[in-house]
């Protein structure tokens, strides 16, 4: 069955860094997209970021742009997205996902604070 497992959530300060992963199981993970989502407390689920089964990626969420880069190992079945300029407004939980056999799975996400 479709697993998907986000890791490297943590607390960073206003303007670092951070690079999320997540580990892919149960499909044929080069032949699918992968999308980033995020979830802001009290708003519901954002999309972030999509990379094509050949790595292509393109950021879609319009307040991320230009600090947000999405990637994808295909070797490895993960999925990547480096968040630079971090601003306390990104605190969210992140999901990674992937749409096949006719559902789109969600992982369990990543908590991400940007904080002092």
């Amino acid at each position: 069955q479709v697993q998907l497992v986000e890791s490297g959530g943590s607390l960073v300060q206003p303007g670092g860094s951070l690079t999320l992963s997540c580990a892919a199981s149960g499909f044929t993970f080069r032949y699918y997209e992968m999308y980033w989502y995020r979830q802001r407390a009290g708003n519901e689920r954002e999309y972030v970021a999509i990379v094509s089964d050949s790595g292509i990626g393109t950021t879609t969420l319009e307040s991320v742009k230009g600090r947000f880069t999405i990637s994808r190992d295909n070797a490895k079945n993960e999925i990547y997205l480096q968040m630079n300029s971090l601003k306390p407004d990104d605190t969210a939980v992140y999901y990674c996902s992937v749409y096949s056999e006719g559902r789109r799975y969600f992982g369990k996400g990543t908590l991400v604070t940007v904080s002092c």
